[in-house]
């Protein structure tokens, strides 16, 4: 089976109380790195391990891939399109819950492992 590419990868977590949460994290050592507070969303680090923060935006917690990013959110010269990685996966056989919209730019996959874990393959680029 060929291996997909999907990018750099974190967890993103439903949370009840973004500041709670985002206080908890930063005692082990997260620092905030991106998002806006005030739209319930944020991306903290801790070296190469991310975590976003979501409240009120999803159910559950969710594997997160961002394909045309490294692990530092810095972009990376090539990358494996969402577009091509949708059909990459579909001919592995799973099967896709979304599937990304136009030719080229930002679009996402969505699609959910056998334990019922959602997953987000997400371009923004």
């Amino acid at each position: 089976m060929k291996t997909v590419n999907l990018g750099a990868f974190c967890i993103s977590l439903a949370v009840k109380d973004i500041h709670a949460s985002k206080a908890f994290y930063e005692k082990l050592g997260f620092t905030e790195t991106g998002g806006n507070i005030d739209q319930n969303w944020l991306v903290l680090r801790n070296e190469d391990k991310v975590i976003g923060l979501f409240q009120g935006m999803f159910e559950k917690n969710m594997l997160t891939f961002n394909p045309g990013w490294n692990q530092q959110a810095q972009p990376v010269e090539t990358f494996t399109d969402v577009r091509e990685i949708a059909k990459q996966l579909s001919a592995n056989g799973l099967e896709l819950n979304e599937t990304p919209k136009g030719d080229s730019g930002p679009a996402y996959i969505t699609l959910t492992d056998p334990d019922g874990n959602p997953v987000l393959i997400d371009q923004h680029r």
